[in-house]
């Protein structure tokens, strides 16, 4: 294995030991139930694989919820439309998915996700509040944080399950099946991380799979609102 290959493996195997440490991390957020619900949770959109995501809902009677790209919007407009008119749920990921921009500073953070909050808006004439930090809010959010992003009405939701596709998009569908119908969840809601940006061809050819799977295991499909519970990961820092 050449150096750069070695780079590239290990740096993919730190990824996916953080997305299964934040998957187990967020589980201690959400109450107990003996309901067998889950939440398809699609982020990165909108774009043309988003499309095709609403088709295969659409054509299995399931929605979901999609957290958006603000400045992705532009020339999406319809699709952002359709995700609402279809009976999804939108929800905000910062308007420039930029790191070192969004995680500069709480202010910075809070003008992206109004600035994308406008923008949703303009299309659909509803504000969203619910709120998704791009890799998860772990590093991010505190105490404090926490209460200054609920004066805005913000509502903060992670994930309890994850495909691997946003560390790689050219994942086998039948790994991602693997991955996302692989449950670990006990007494719970199933929260599950997907993505639908432009490259994820092989997440749209793992979905119908993995909607049967779940339709199969007696699931029900419930999209995210401001009245859902909020889940994050665990909080380490008051300030």
């Amino acid at each position: 294995m050449t150096r750069k290959s070695l780079t590239m493996f290990t740096i993919f195997l730190l990824l996916s030991c953080f997305f299964e440490i934040q998957t187990a991390m967020a589980y201690s957020t959400l109450s107990r139930s003996d309901e067998k619900v889950i939440y398809l949770t699609f982020d990165d959109g909108p774009s043309v694989m988003t499309d095709k995501v609403l088709d295969i809902l659409k054509q299995n009677d399931v929605k979901a919820t999609f957290f958006l790209i603000g400045n992705q919007i532009k020339g999406y407009e319809d699709m952002v439309k359709r995700i609402y008119t279809q009976g999804n749920s939108i929800g905000l990921h910062t308007y420039t998915h930029t790191y070192n921009k969004i995680y500069s500073s709480r202010k910075g953070f809070i003008s992206e996700m109004l600035k994308s909050q406008s923008e949703i808006s303009s299309i659909i004439g509803v504000k969203p509040t619910i709120i998704r930090f791009p890799s998860g809010s772990s590093k991010h959010l505190t105490k404090a944080f926490l209460e200054e992003l609920h004066g805005y009405n913000f509502k903060v939701y992670d994930w309890n399950a994850v495909m691997s596709d946003g560390v790689n998009c050219n994942t086998s569908p039948d790994k991602l099946y693997r991955e996302a119908t692989k449950i670990t969840i006990k007494d719970q809601p199933i929260i599950l991380l997907m993505h639908c940006d432009y490259m994820h061809k092989n997440t749209c050819k793992a979905l119908p799979g993995v909607i049967k799977f779940y339709k199969d295991n007696g699931y029900e499909f419930k999209t995210i609102n401001d009245k859902t519970t909020e889940i994050y990961f665990p909080i380490k820092n008051n300030k």
